[in-house]
């Protein structure tokens, strides 16, 4: 009774450690490795090679514990027909016979389910930071010890794994991640806000974003900086696209602040076209993503938004596309409109009832 005893504790016992050595070596994040890598190098070395590799010690964790379980198994199973022999006992209730060699095999399965299955992951997955170098240690001597198995394990892998290998988390896992990080107090709304926004840029086009053509505030190119300042002096745009005879045909962009210059320096009568500065196109089916790349390699804050076949559709900035990210319109000392493109919307409804367009 002694030798089964001891067999079946041996065995919970070495599956109890494979298990929360799993669950801590798939628990460890790439965020825990980079900061080891300043308070302990070798060990944040140690476990980026896991990570890489972790076929490596999976293979010589669950090779450990199926020796475990397979021997623990056979040895208690041996002790239990040495001290039970071939006698029955009834189960109360359902009246039907049952040997003492099943009652010790289901109450060692319920045992190693609990006791190396259930507690010990669920130990290794909460505490998996304060485990992690007795993990590392315990590991680096299983490895080598088992070796050879892992060896042939490794070989039979090879020829299984794919070539080409990805990443097991989607950007939709990465989503639902940020939601549950906002919905368990981990992360706080404005930060959820933000991670998921940008997780979606590639899903939003500038299109969904731009300010459209039709209530573009823009000026012709010939109109002088006195005549500008003077009917516009109120306006909150610190960016003006300016065109040449038509709307449709902007040349480029006169900034606020050269204007005011310009007057300053008494320059007065010069047309706005003098202080003119190129502006760029940008496809309106482009997602955000793109937008921020192409107009950081340009270096420009402001582009013309064009449709499929060329034409004008509106008008975009690297601002509407973080407020986009943000979550809300960014206001700076000097603006006094809070939501530039429904201000533009408004200018425009306003002067489309003036001429009867509109009711």
């Amino acid at each position: 009774m002694t030798l089964l005893i001891i067999f079946a504790i041996v065995s919970i016992f070495f599956s109890f450690i494979c298990s929360i050595m799993e669950a801590v070596l798939l628990s460890i994040t790439p965020s825990f490795i980079n900061g080891k890598k300043s308070t302990n190098p070798k060990l944040a070395a140690t476990l980026e090679g896991y990570k890489k590799d972790i076929d490596k010690p999976l293979s010589a964790i669950l090779t450990l514990n199926t020796i475990a379980h397979t021997v623990g198994a056979i040895m208690v199973g041996a002790q239990a027909g040495k001290v039970f022999g071939a006698h029955y006992f009834t189960v109360p209730l359902l009246e039907i016979q049952m040997s003492y060699e099943s009652l010790v095999a289901g109450v060692m399965t319920f045992a190693i389910l609990v006791l190396s299955e259930i507690i010990p992951k669920t130990l290794g997955a909460n505490y998996w930071r304060q485990l992690t170098p007795i993990t590392v240690s315990a590991l680096k001597v299983i490895m080598f010890i088992l070796y050879p198995f892992i060896w042939f394990s490794m070989l039979i892998t090879k020829y299984m794994k794919s070539s080409s290998v990805h990443s097991v988390f989607s950007r939709e896992d990465y989503v639902a991640m940020t939601n549950l990080g906002g919905e368990s107090g981990a992360l706080a709304k404005n930060e959820t806000t933000i991670i998921s926004n940008l997780l979606g840029l590639d899903g939003i086009t500038i299109k969904d974003i731009m300010t459209p053509r039709t209530v573009v505030h823009a000026v012709d190119q010939q109109t002088t900086l006195q005549s500008y300042f003077d009917a516009q002096k109120e306006s909150p745009f610190s960016r003006v696209p300016i065109y040449e005879e038509q709307v449709d045909n902007i040349v480029g962009f006169v900034l606020k602040d050269d204007i005011l210059k310009g007057i300053i320096e008494g320059k007065n009568e010069q047309a706005v076209k003098s202080i003119k500065r190129q502006i760029v196109a940008v496809d309106e089916n482009k997602s955000l993503k793109e937008f921020f790349s192409f107009m950081t390699d340009q270096g420009q804050q402001m582009a013309i938004v064009t449709d499929e076949f060329g034409a004008i559709s509106g008008l975009v900035t690297l601002e509407d596309m973080i407020e986009t990210i943000l979550g809300f319109e960014i206001m700076d000392e000097s603006d006094k409109v809070p939501d530039l493109q429904a201000y533009a919307r408004q200018k425009w409804q306003d002067r489309a009832k003036k001429i009867g367009i509109i009711e």
